[in-house]
């Protein structure tokens, strides 16, 4: 393991963002193992909330599917999003991925797009659409 990814494993220990998903983990009845570059990996989490298909809470990834789901692009995806909690000192990242979602709605009407967390992690790896916003759709002549 690199020495960012035991630097990320700690500081999202001490954070208390780690703890919290093995909390979130636990909750839902995931099966948690061990995955790479300090990750740890639940799987068969049972809430339906969020609807994403896998979710990250400091260097847990969270995901409603069976093992073997979070691989390439995907757990790519996530495992960025492990750093941007150390990058936002842990919980403090929770108000503001929401601050992130409600911008990206009113940009385009869809919470990922135009989300910076979600665009700083590659929208693409983590299956989500590139949008335009609102004000570039054009709009169809109305007819007299």
């Amino acid at each position: 393991m690199r020495r960012l990814h035991r630097v990320r494993r700690t500081l999202n220990y001490v954070n208390l963002s780690t703890p919290l998903g093995l909390l979130l983990a636990r909750l839902g009845h995931a099966r948690v193992t061990a995955g790479p570059d300090g990750l740890l990996l639940a799987y068969d989490y049972r809430f339906r909330f969020p609807i994403a298909s896998a979710f990250t809470v400091g260097n847990v990834v969270l995901t409603k599917h069976p093992e073997g789901f979070l691989t390439g692009a995907l757990l790519r995806h996530e495992d960025r999003h492990a750093s941007q909690y150390m990058c936002c000192v842990g919980l403090p990242m929770l108000p503001l991925y929401l601050v992130a979602v409600v911008v990206s709605v009113v940009i385009c009407g869809h919470h990922g797009s135009w989300n910076l967390f979600e665009r700083l992690a590659n929208l693409e790896d983590g299956n989500y659409a590139r949008r335009s916003p609102w004000w570039f759709h054009t709009r169809s002549p109305q007819k007299e």
